[in-house]
C-alpha cells in the first residue's frame, strides 16, 4: 500500500483483525502508548435458512477482511502514516464456529456454521443419550465443557454427515476443517499457495477435541465424534509467528491469533488469577482467570484456555459463563420485530419509562447457555399487560442482559468461594449507560468501563506484538498502557434488586423443556407432519 507524501516517524505500530459474529473490524494500535489510531468496520450478513440455523459465507468474511485492511491502511494515508510501520497483525475471532474448505481449490464447501446454530441438537441428544448415565459432562474431564451444541465438533459431525460435498473432500484428502481465525489466517497467508493451516490453543479448546491439560487434540476425542485427525489445523501458542501475510495492503506483518474471549480478556489486563471481565457483544462472556491450573466448574461454567503467550510460556485457564443472547436480542428488537430503527434506539426507549413494569424477557433464542446448558429452551416474555407497551419491552430486554450476567456472576463466586467487588466490562453493548447503570444495579456492585472499548482488538495486538521476533509491545507488568475508565456505582437497594432476579429465575423456569425432539401426535395418534423431523 503505497502513500504519498510526507510520511510522519511515529512508533511501532501493531494492528488487529477482530471477526466477530455481527461484524469484522481492523484496528491500528501504536504499540508503545496502546493508543488506537485507525479502523474501519464492515457489517457481516447472517442467514437463517431454517428454523434455529444460523450461517454466515466464509468469502464475504474474508471479502470483509480485505475491505477493512483497505480502508484502513487508507485512512493511514491521509494521516500521513507509513503503513510498512505495522509490524504485526493478531487475528481475533468468533470462537466455535464452523468452517471446511477444499484445499486444492481454496474454495469453501459450505457456509460456516455459526456457534449459535442450533441444528446439531438431535445429535447431542443422541450423544449424552449414550454416554454414562445420560451425563452431558461425561467429556469435561478432559474438554472443561458440556456435550452442546455450541461447540465445533458436533457442528464439523454434521457437515461430513450431511455434505456430500464435505465428505467427498475429505475421502480425497482436500477437506480441511477450522474455526474462523484458521480460515483467515490460511488464505492471508497464500491459501492454496502454501497457506497456514493453524490455530491457537484459546480456539482449540473450543472444539471438544482438545485436551485442556495435554494441550493437543485428543485421539480419544477425535474417535468419540469420528472426526478425522488430518482435517484438523495445527495448534500453536496465541503469541507467536504464525506465517506472513501475502496481502498487498500489509506485506511483511507477521500474524497470530487469539479467540475474541481470551482477547477481551488480555486487552482488560486480567493477568492475574482472580480477575475478571465480562463482554458484551452478540452473546455475553464472563471470563475469570484462574492461573495455571485449570478449574472445574460445580455450577455450570466451562473451563476453558485464556491464553498462552508464547511457545515456551505456561498456558493459563479461566473459568466461562458463557450468555448466548445478548446484543442479539436488540438485533432481534430491531430486524424481526421492527421496533427500532437503530440499536442505539433501543436505550431511549428504555429510558423514557426507566422500568419494565413487571414484564420479563427471557432470550431464549437457541436454548440457555450456561449455567443451565438446557437446549430445549426457548425464548419468551411474561408478565404482560394491557398497560406493557415496546418502551416497557425494550427496558425488559436491556434487563435480559443483566439478569443473565447476574446468573454467572453467582455461579463464579460459588465456584471460587471469592466473590468479585466490581466487574470489568467491555464490548459493543457498554456505550449503553443505561444497560451499563441497570447492571451495576442487578450485581448490587460497581461496573467499571474503559474510555477506549476496543478490548478484543487490543489484546490481541498485544499478543502479536509481543510475539519473540516481533518484540515491539511488552507484556510486563510495570510497562502495561494505563487505561481510564468509567464507574457505575449501584443505584438501587439491594432489597429490590433481588425481587427482580427472584421474579427473571421464575420467568427463566417458565422457558425451560419447551422444544423437544419428540414428534407430536395428533387426536387419533397420528404424528403431525408426518414423514418429517417435525419438533414440538
Amino acid at each position: 500500500f503505497n502513500c504519498e507524501g510526507y510520511l510522519i516517524k511515529m512508533d511501532p505500530l501493531v494492528a488487529a483483525i477482530d471477526q466477530g459474529t455481527s461484524s469484522t473490524r481492523f484496528l491500528v494500535f501504536n504499540a508503545k502508548t496502546a493508543e488506537l489510531i485507525s479502523h474501519h468496520q464492515v457489517e457481516i450478513n447472517q442467514s437463517f435458512p431454517k428454523e434455529g440455523w444460523v450461517e454466515e459465507d466464509p468469502r464475504e468474511i474474508m471479502q470483509s477482511v480485505h475491505e477493512c485492511i483497505e480502508r484502513t491502511c487508507e485512512k493511514l494515508c491521509k494521516l500521513n502514516i507509513d503503513v510498512s510501520n505495522i509490524k504485526a497483525v493478531g487475528v481475533t475471532n468468533q470462537r466455535e464456529t464452523t468452517l471446511v474448505w477444499d484445499k486444492d481449490t481454496g474454495e469453501p464447501l459450505y457456509n460456516a456454521i455459526v456457534w449459535l446454530d442450533l441444528r446439531t441438537q438431535s445429535t447431542v441428544e443422541r450423544l449424552i443419550n449414550k454416554a454414562p448415565g445420560r451425563n452431558k459432562n461425561h467429556l469435561r474431564h478432559k474438554t472443561g465443557l458440556p456435550i452442546s451444541t455450541y461447540f465445533s465438533a458436533v457442528k464439523l459431525r454434521w457437515l461430513l454427515d450431511n455434505v456430500d460435498e464435505v465428505h467427498e473432500a475429505f475421502l480425497s484428502q482436500r477437506a480441511m476443517f477450522g474455526t474462523v481465525d484458521s480460515w483467515i489466517i490460511w488464505c492471508l497467508t497464500g491459501g492454496k499457495n502454501g497457506g497456514v493451516h493453524c490455530t491457537d490453543v484459546s480456539n482449540a479448546s473450543r472444539t471438544m477435541l482438545f485436551n485442556i491439560h495435554t494441550m493437543d487434540w485428543d485421539p480419544e476425542l477425535c474417535r468419540y465424534f469420528d472426526i478425522p485427525m488430518e482435517i484438523l489445523p495445527s495448534v500453536r501458542s496465541s503469541s507467536e509467528i504464525y506465517g506472513w501475510m501475502v496481502s498487498s495492503d500489509t506485506p511483511h506483518s507477521t500474524l497470530c491469533c487469539l479467540g475474541d474471549q481470551s482477547a477481551a480478556l488480555v486487552g482488560q489486563m486480567c493477568f492475574n488469577e482472580g480477575q475478571a471481565k465480562n463482554t458484551y457483544g452478540t452473546g455475553c462472556f464472563l471470563l475469570r482467570n484462574t492461573g495455571t491450573k485449570p478449574v472445574i466448574s460445580d455450577h455450570g461454567l466451562l473451563t476453558t484456555v485464556a491464553y498462552k503467550l508464547g511457545k515456551d510460556e505456561p498456558a493459563c485457564y479461566a473459568l466461562e459463563g458463557s450468555v448466548a443472547i445478548a446484543g442479539a436480542v436488540v438485533r432481534w428488537l430491531k430486524d424481526n420485530m421492527g421496533m427500532v430503527q437503530s440499536s442505539s434506539e433501543i436505550e431511549k426507549l428504555a429510558a423514557a419509562v426507566g422500568t419494565s413494569y413487571g414484564c420479563y424477557f427471557v432470550p431464549a433464542f437457541s436454548g440457555l447457555y450456561a449455567p443451565y446448558w438446557e437446549p430445549s429452551a426457548r425464548g419468551i416474555i411474561c408478565g404482560l399487560t394491557q398497560f406493557t407497551n415496546r418502551n416497557h419491552l425494550a427496558f425488559a430486554a436491556l434487563e435480559a442482559v443483566c439478569f443473565q450476567t447476574r446468573e454467572i456472576l453467582d455461579a463464579m463466586n460459588q465456584d471460587s468461594g471469592v466473590p468479585l467487588t466490581q466487574l470489568k466490562v467491555d464490548g459493543g453493548m457498554t456505550s449503553n449507560r443505561l444497560l451499563m447503570q441497570l447492571q451495576a444495579d442487578i450485581l448490587c456492585i460497581p461496573v467499571v468501563r474503559p474510555t477506549m472499548s476496543e478490548t478484543t482488538a487490543l489484546g490481541v495486538a498485544m499478543a502479536a506484538g509481543a510475539a519473540e521476533g516481533v518484540g515491539v509491545w511488552s507484556l510486563s507488568p510495570g510497562q502495561l498502557p494505563h487505561v481510564t475508565s468509567e464507574r457505575y456505582e449501584p443505584q438501587i437497594n439491594p432489597e429490590e434488586s433481588e425481587y427482580r432476579f427472584a421474579r427473571w429465575k421464575k420467568a427463566v423456569q417458565k422457558a425451560m423443556n419447551w422444544e423437544t425432539t419428540e414428534p407430536c401426535y395428533n387426536g387419533s395418534g397420528k404424528p403431525l407432519h408426518a414423514g418429517s423431523d417435525f419438533s414440538c
